[in-house]
């Protein structure tokens, strides 16, 4: 595994926190020149330490009010079986997280729709209509308490500069 650097660290915790921030920026703060920064930040994305670059857009001013979270079980748990539940929850936008846990259910979804109508309609695709789908159980998100997409870079647990 390609070891980082305190550089690269650094430029790693301002590109999690504000992808905006200028390079030149970066490079002040952190004591290096531009082209450095632009060269660590092509390597750094080169070696998949940075996967992509978005934008966090606000649900509710899109018109998406509703998250819930959703335990879903499967009849069959054959890998050629979550492998087609992967693909499936992959590919509806609704669905924003999806984990394959252990345990007593197969898998954990973050679903974000417009309303609870939308997701009757999703849950009549997703699982009613997915023989393989044993049950699921869905919690409504009373309040988005944090979202967060930052990811620790020290060894205390700190995102500090």
């Amino acid at each position: 595994m390609e070891t980082l650097d305190d550089f690269d660290i650094a430029i790693l915790r301002f590109a999690q926190t504000n992808n905006y921030m200028p390079q030149r920026e970066i490079g002040e703060k952190i004591g290096l020149s531009t082209p450095a920064v632009q060269r660590r930040i092509k390597r750094l994305t080169k070696l998949g330490f940075i996967s992509s670059n978005v934008a966090i857009v606000d649900r509710e001013k899109l018109g998406h009010y509703v998250t819930l979270l959703v335990e879903v079980s499967l009849e069959s748990e054959k890998a050629n079986d979550i492998d087609q539940a992967k693909f499936l929850f992959r590919a509806r936008p609704e669905v924003q997280q999806c984990y394959y846990v252990t345990g007593d259910t197969d898998f954990i979804l973050i679903v974000v729709v417009p309303s609870m109508h939308h997701y009757e309609l999703l849950t009549r695709e997703l699982f009613f209509g997915n023989p393989n789908v044993k049950h699921f159980k869905t919690f409504v998100a009373m309040d988005l308490v944090k979202v967060g997409t930052t990811i620790s870079l020290d060894k205390h647990g700190t995102t500090s500069f």
